[in-house]
């Protein structure tokens, strides 16, 4: 840094850039006034001066210079995000606070207090994710009352965050699972509900191709091949729809562009089908210039579906109704000449803009637009309430509660008035109560939908009108925990839950000290705690719930305290230290395992095991897949697939204990998979199949469960394989049995 400091009596503007570090300034440069109205060359150059002086020296994981880091997320915020040149500054600015010897107040003198608050905050943010003692969610928790202080500070952390997606694979394995991880459940949901739709995309593929590279690389390659048919095709269904759009004297531009590959691997898994038989693989986009927006969408949507059969249940207005976020489109879904059904968004330049930028163009444009102003304001007063609310204890059920609003589906409802109200898909009456207002959904006895009567549990759907009828007192039911998806009113419930808790355990503390009293009996609470361990409890509360509830007998705990008192000892149960680093527990854990059964199988953190795993029932890996390893607190490993939501689960939750696992090579084992086969419901068909498996590739299966409705039949066929080279040469195979029309891997 001593750079830097002669910088501060000579002043930045003076320091001379060598040739390669003047190419990249000039790149940058040349970005930001591509996409931004307003730029300011001066602070921009005074700024990635000190951005490569603060950071000589320094590399990242693949030998780069630091420096191309900070101006890669420039480009980002810049060029996908284009706000304004103060977050291009603060961009190219926004770990030198953290890494450097530069200090807020040299940002402040700089570059103005703006740029200062924008950094503070980014620093903040980041020195949550780096310690080591903070959890995902409290650090997500902290990300969200920054960004209700300036949203450019997490607009930042997104492209912050999507280079290091991007240069992910120079870190080891174990590592970019839990980034990637951390990057799905938190940053692609937060990235969502921004409407920074095109980020949050590549995010999500970004990690798909961590997780599981090998499914990733299957759906690029599949899009790839059908890349020329699928261009064609939207030539042809698009020639007479343009034709049209001129003679109206529209001015418009179309895009036709595949879905994300993420997207479409999780809709063959949702569906349980295979990619050739996904019918919505891209969506076609007619962006409009002209400035009747409204009347313009709707004159476009007429056109269309004079030409193209149209499907009602799958049209959506998000024009006159937008989403939470600021989208705004009309979408229909249309079948052509041909039977092929196409996927239509109609939207002008501005709501384009928004739907790619999303609450970042809303920024941009707030000065001079009403609605977009509005629109940020609604969405940063929702961040605020949710952490206004009583959250949760458990800082990870806070995030599965917040990711539920993120990154569902909107329906839209109204009160008895006809005001408009948006709740998640799958919202119930008492979702729809709590959002009134605490009270209400407290007090909530029954519910019209419609001038109906409907049970309080009943799902709500777009366009409903609720009437929630109230008691005079607390009517709480905490049975109502599984039948609400909103945080307000899962967080209501659960603390009712929490009180009720504490009511059965006093009655449990009661019961104990009515036993001790009888049997002339006295432990203190240090003791009782000591008790509570020994029995599997974590704490003296949960035991005494336990008694309240009658699932612990009291006798039992009198018997030991008894015992105790005659013996003066204890026998407790040694506790796990959570002290030790991640390389130190699972040391501990792998020595402590025992031998394993045929040690052929498997590669673990670089070498042939020599421990007990077992492979997990939830998602049955097979070799080929990407797996990952999960240690026990027995010291056993389980084997998961690395998409598998379990998997997925215990790499956010228990990221220490996840091993880097690999295939060995010449497997001599079978393994358990199976396919879902669909076709003809013949005479014979059956039979056809059981002989491909067991003659021409001889295959044994474990279960067949077949189905047939209305000529058609659908069968799960569990069989054993040696991996997925055998599993795919099954499918392909079964796919050449008369009547069968389509065979896949059965999840």
């Amino acid at each position: 840094m001593s750079e830097v400091k002669v910088i501060e009596r000579t002043g930045l503007s003076a320091y001379r850039l060598k040739k390669a570090q003047r190419d990249d300034l000039k790149q940058l440069v040349e970005v930001c006034k591509e996409h931004m109205d307003r730029v300011d060359e001066k602070k921009i150059s005074r700024a990635f001066k000190l951005c490569y002086l603060s950071h000589e020296g320094m590399t990242r994981a693949s030998g780069e210079p630091y420096y191309y880091h900070p101006v890669e997320v420039a480009k980002i915020v810049a060029q996908e995000i284009n706000i304004d040149d103060i977050s291009v500054i603060a961009a190219l600015l926004h770990d030198t606070v953290e890494d450097t010897s530069v200090t807020l107040a040299d940002i402040e003198y700089w570059f103005g207090k703006e740029v200062a608050v924008i950094i503070d905050g980014v620093t903040k943010i980041d020195g949550v994710f780096k310690s080591r003692d903070s959890k995902q969610a409290e650090a997500f928790m902290k990300l969200l009352l920054s960004m209700a202080e300036d949203i450019r500070v997490v607009l930042i952390k997104f492209a912050d965050r999507l280079h290091n997606m991007r240069t992910l694979h120079h870190l080891r394995r174990e590592k970019q699972l839990k980034i990637a991880n951390e990057t799905m459940e938190l940053y692609a949901p937060l990235a969502h509900r921004f409407g920074l739709f095109s980020i949050k995309n590549e995010l999500e593929d970004l990690c798909f191709k961590a997780i599981d590279p090998t499914s990733f690389k299957f759906v690029a390659r599949k899009l790839k091949e059908k890349r020329e048919s699928r261009e064609k095709f939207i030539d042809e269904f698009m020639n007479p729809v343009e034709k049209q759009l001129g003679e109206a004297d529209l001015n418009f531009e179309i895009k036709g562009r595949p879905k994300h590959i993420y997207s479409i691997y999780k809709k063959m898994q949702r569906q349980q089908k295979p990619f050739e038989e996904i019918y919505d693989l891209f969506a076609i986009r007619i962006i409009l210039e002209n400035p009747h927006e409204k009347e313009d969408c709707w004159r476009v949507y007429s056109i269309i579906t004079d030409l193209y059969t149209p499907i009602p249940e799958r049209f959506r207005d998000f024009i006159s109704v937008p989403k939470a976020n600021g989208y705004q489109s009309l979408h229909t879904t249309v079948i052509t000449n041909r039977g092929k059904k196409v996927e239509v968004q109609i939207r002008t330049r501005r709501m384009d803009d928004i739907a790619e930028k999303g609450l970042a163009a809303h920024w941009k444009y707030k000065e001079g637009d009403h609605k977009g102003s509005e629109s940020l304001d609604r969405f940063v007063n929702w961040v605020r309430d949710v952490l206004d609310n009583p959250r949760p204890e458990a800082a990870t059920e806070f995030v599965k509660e917040f990711q539920l609003n993120l990154y569902q589906d909107e329906i839209y409802v109204f009160t008895p008035k006809g005001e408009l109200r948006t709740l998640p898909k799958g919202a119930t009456p008492i979702d729809f109560a709590f959002d009134i207002h605490s009270e209400v959904g407290e007090r909530a006895m029954a519910a019209k939908v419609n001038g109906k009567m409907v049970p309080l549990r009943q799902k709500l759907v777009n366009g409903d009108q609720v009437d929630i009828i109230t008691s005079n007192k607390i009517n709480l039911n905490v049975d109502w925990i599984d039948d609400v998806v909103t945080h307000k009113a899962k967080s209501r419930i659960r603390q009712f839950i929490k009180q009720k808790q504490r009511k059965i355990a006093e009655e449990g503390r009661q019961a104990w000290q009515k036993r001790a009293e009888k049997g002339k009996v006295e432990v203190n609470d240090q003791e009782l705690t000591k008790f509570a361990k020994k029995f599997k409890y974590d704490t003296t509360q949960s035991l005494f719930f336990d008694i309240g509830i009658g699932a612990f007998p009291v006798s039992k705990l009198f018997k030991e305290v008894k015992k105790y008192k005659s013996t003066g000892r204890i026998e407790e149960t040694p506790s796990e230290s959570n002290s030790a680093s991640d390389e130190e527990i699972q040391e501990t854990y792998i020595s402590a395992a025992r031998a394993v059964g045929d040690g052929k199988s498997l590669i673990i953190n670089g070498e042939l095991s020599n421990v007990k795993y077992s492979y997990a029932n939830c998602c049955n890996p097979i070799p080929g897949d990407d797996v990952i390893g999960f240690i026990s607190r027995a010291g056993d490993i389980k084997i998961h697939r690395a998409m598998c939501n379990n998997a997925l689960h215990l790499i956010n939750t228990e990221g220490e204990r996840i091993l880097d696992v690999n295939w060995a090579k010449n497997i001599e084992n079978k393994f358990l998979g199976a396919v879902r086969v669909i076709g003809e419901d013949r005479v014979g068909m059956i039979n056809d199949i059981t002989d491909v498996l067991s003659k021409s590739l001889s295959t044994n299966m474990k279960s067949i469960n077949v189905n047939s409705d209305s000529g058609m039949f659908e069968g799960i066929i569990s069989l054993y394989v040696d991996g997925i080279g055998h599993l795919n040469r099954i499918i392909k195979r079964l796919e050449r049995v008369e009547g069968v029309k389509g065979v896949h891997r059965y999840e």
